[in-house]
């Protein structure tokens, strides 16, 4: 996600001129979209599901591993005989992909799932349409936002993870402080992208007291930057890792079931980073796309909760009692985008003993 929204107003202006030559027959096309995605009428669903099925296909964007979103797509095409196509990128290559075709005028994808500051920078480029859909209700509170033109379908709770034949349990320090030690060097990694996890933790943690802290683990232990989350939890599950401060805890757990010697470091506060789903202002298959988007708010759940994720459909799966989370705000962040990349540039990039 780094620098994701560099020039961020150069290209909201190209995200405006684009949306500004559409063709007569295009902007028809995209008002009738519009329509139909803010019809609340009693048919509306058999409505989508008949045209659905004649459209046949549907083509999504992400940035989910293709193991954990297959699962979604074989339950969606058994149910409904839609066929998903579905091109895989990093959050900086989904951005520029989206803003790129739609000013060109191409309208290839249908909906994008990806994190919030993602589809938060997407959707300022004007390329997604509003929804609604009677599910919202029950959706964890930080899932909907505002605007309503992306929502949140599941929720990346962010952790740490050690290995447990590589680190004792009893070694494990409660607070992050605890990491500023030198027999850390060489032992600590983090995940090159996640500003947005820095920013959260070191605000709870009081922004100055928390920028130093990181600042001294860095200068005592060193922080080793390798990137992906997904990667990262399989390298300390096979203890080329030993620590890892922030991957996520549905990975941990799969791996931790599966027999792997991985545990959890949750050292407070726990971070939660909404994902979701946003569905393209001119999609080639609206019908689809609005189908495919009612099924992740609810089919879609249950298979998220039993792979491990977090669902933020709360008759699925309600968030354990007493849980504290401190949530990543996705506007918040893009419009710091520039300070916060920085400075995890900065302490990322400082070598022990300096």
């Amino acid at each position: 996600m780094a620098r994701m929204t560099a020039a961020l107003s150069r290209r909201a202006f190209t995200g405006a001129l684009g949306c500004s030559v559409l063709s007569p027959s295009a902007f028809a096309q995209s008002t009738d979209f519009a329509k139909l995605a803010l019809d609340r009428a009693h048919d509306r669903g058999e409505r989508i599901l008949k045209a659905a099925k004649i459209e046949g296909t549907l083509t999504v964007y992400g940035s989910a591993p293709i193991d954990d979103m297959s699962a979604i797509f074989s339950a969606f095409e058994n149910k409904h005989g839609i066929k998903v196509r579905y091109w895989r990128a990093g959050p900086q290559e989904l951005i520029r992909r989206a803003e790129t075709e739609y000013g060109a005028g191409r309208f290839d994808v249908d909906v994008v799932q990806a994190n919030g500051p993602t589809l938060e920078a997407i959707r300022r480029e004007n390329i997604f349409q509003k929804i609604w859909s009677s599910l919202h209700a029950d959706l964890l509170p930080q899932a909907v936002p505002d605007h309503g033109e992306w929502i949140g379908e599941r929720l990346n709770i962010i952790i740490g993870a050690y290995n447990t034949k590589s680190v004792p349990a009893s070694d494990i320090p409660s607070t992050y402080e605890g990491f500023a030690d030198p027999k850390w060097q060489g032992k600590l990694t983090v995940e090159a992208t996640d500003y947005d996890w820095l920013a959260t933790v070191v605000t709870a943690m009081g922004e100055q007291k928390g920028i130093e802290t990181f600042r001294r683990i860095a200068r005592t232990a060193g922080l080793s930057v390798r990137k992906g989350h997904t990667l990262i939890t399989t390298l300390v599950a096979a203890g080329e890792v030993p620590v890892s401060l922030n991957v996520f805890s549905y990975k941990v757990e799969q791996l931790a079931k599966d027999g792997a010697p991985i545990a959890a470091l949750t050292i407070p506060p726990a971070v939660g980073r909404v994902n979701g789903i946003g569905a393209a202002r001119r999609p080639p298959h609206p019908n689809a796309a609005l189908l495919y988007y009612e099924f992740m708010l609810s089919d879609a759940q249950h298979i998220l909760k039993e792979r491990d994720f977090t669902p933020t459909n709360q008759t699925v799966q309600a968030l354990p009692a007493g849980m504290k989370l401190d949530f990543v705000d996705s506007a918040k962040l893009l419009d710091e985008d520039e300070k916060w990349t920085q400075l995890w540039k900065e302490i990322t990039s400082i070598k022990p003993g300096r």
